[in-house]
């Protein structure tokens, strides 16, 4: 069957991002190295370096299915999920469907799940969060104990959305983001949150991802707040963009911390009075930066701190190298991901560093992961652990 794809039939949320790709792509090439640095940017392609592991090569995959001059069977499975959809193709692309490419390529997985499955593993993401309303598979945290230990009202302006990572892995970032909401008192408070659906969503797990958001907006409303602030990059991308893409009505604003903090720096209400004599360097995580479009607004605050020494990495913001754990790539390929920081973490190498920060749990976890199996000798921090060991001067 040649010409334009029939989609009549292909039940999935994203229909319209595979019919614009059938239309638009036409395989330059330009998606496999950053735009004009041609320079190495797509950790799936440099691995495998065959076509069907670069985002062009995945769009030709969708079209031979949905016209079915491709066959469903389980050699699809490892070029449709060995990719972090970083968005590193996003990023060089220049054809009109650029801020699209992985919208289809997330598409593309649901249509995969639902024909022949998800990728390696990925199962338990979905077993896991359907019966602990978690990835990890740990009992649910309704955050009461932490409500009252640290003196939370049932209500307020705003809710921190901690996330699973940081609830249930990376403690310290929930920790240091609880004692800094609070050093800088903004009038807050926490739900029983369920998973935001981000890892769902990234490995094409779709069929709870609505009754998770539903009841996330719920808590959120109950709780009387306008405002939503969360230090995790997956969180913060999944609740500003998907829940927009899934049509879920929100009467609150979302908000990373790191654009509270940089808000209320502007504005002289923050300041750093402390001093931290670190080289320190910056690795853009892909939710926040390529897909969010924050680049500056970190390092506005690493450059705030005093005694600070800020040293990019050869390839930062939209060029930035991805840590190796998004898309469901940390648990369908773990060596792989960890391989994937490990070049991280030699990039970092090369600025001379002591600490590499952060502004994303899930990053923190696959590189200080590197950091420990390589023996780097790495500080790995997120932004907000740092900022939280400061003696900090709030003006009201």
């Amino acid at each position: 069957m040649n010409g334009r794809p029939d989609l009549t039939n292909v039940q999935v949320n994203g229909r319209e991002y595979l019919e614009m790709a059938f239309n638009r792509c036409i395989k330059c090439s330009t998606c496999k190295y950053s735009y004009k640095l041609f320079d190495q940017s797509c950790p799936s392609g440099e691995k495998f370096l065959f076509e069907s592991y670069w985002a062009s090569g995945r769009i030709r995959i969708a079209k031979g299915l949905v016209n079915g001059d491709l066959a469903w069977n389980d050699k699809l499975i490892d070029p449709i999920f060995a990719c972090t959809t970083c968005g590193a193709c996003a990023a060089s692309c220049q054809a009109p469907h650029a801020d699209f490419i992985v919208d289809i390529i997330e598409s593309l997985r649901e249509l995969t799940v639902k024909h022949v499955g998800p990728g390696p593993h990925q199962e338990k993401i979905k077993e896991r969060t359907r019966v602990h309303k978690n990835p990890y598979g740990e009992d649910n945290s309704d955050n009461r104990a932490l409500k009252t230990k640290h003196g939370l009202p049932d209500k307020a302006e705003w809710v921190y959305f901690i996330g699973c990572t940081s609830n249930y892995r990376r403690k310290r970032v929930r920790d240091a983001t609880l004692s800094f909401l609070k050093k800088i008192d903004i009038g807050f408070t926490l739900v029983d949150e369920y998973c935001c659906s981000s890892p769902l969503l990234r490995t094409g797990q779709v069929e709870i991802v609505e009754e998770l958001m539903h009841h996330n907006i719920q808590v959120i409303n109950d709780a009387g707040a306008t405002k939503v602030v969360t230090s995790c990059a997956g969180c913060f991308r999944t609740l500003c963009k998907d829940y927009e893409k899934f049509n879920m009505e929100k009467r609150f604003e979302v908000y990373h911390l790191t654009d509270l903090v940089a808000d209320l720096l502007q504005k002289g209400k923050l300041e750093f009075k402390s001093s931290i004599s670190k080289q320190i360097t910056y690795h853009d995580p892909c939710h926040l930066g390529r897909h969010m479009n924050s680049f500056e607004t970190p390092r506005l605050i690493i450059q705030s701190l005093p005694g600070v020494n800020l040293v990019e990495m050869r390839r930062n913001r939209q060029h930035a190298w991805c840590c190796g754990a998004g898309g469901g790539v940390k648990i369908a390929y773990p060596d792989w991901s960890v391989e994937v920081a490990r070049e991280r973490l030699e990039e970092a190498k090369e600025t001379g560093a002591s600490i590499v920060t952060s502004t994303c749990p899930f990053c923190k976890t696959n590189l200080e992961d590197a950091n420990k199996q390589f023996s780097m000798g790495f500080q790995i921090m997120d932004l907000v652990e740092i900022l939280d060991n400061l003696e900090l001067n709030v003006k009201k």
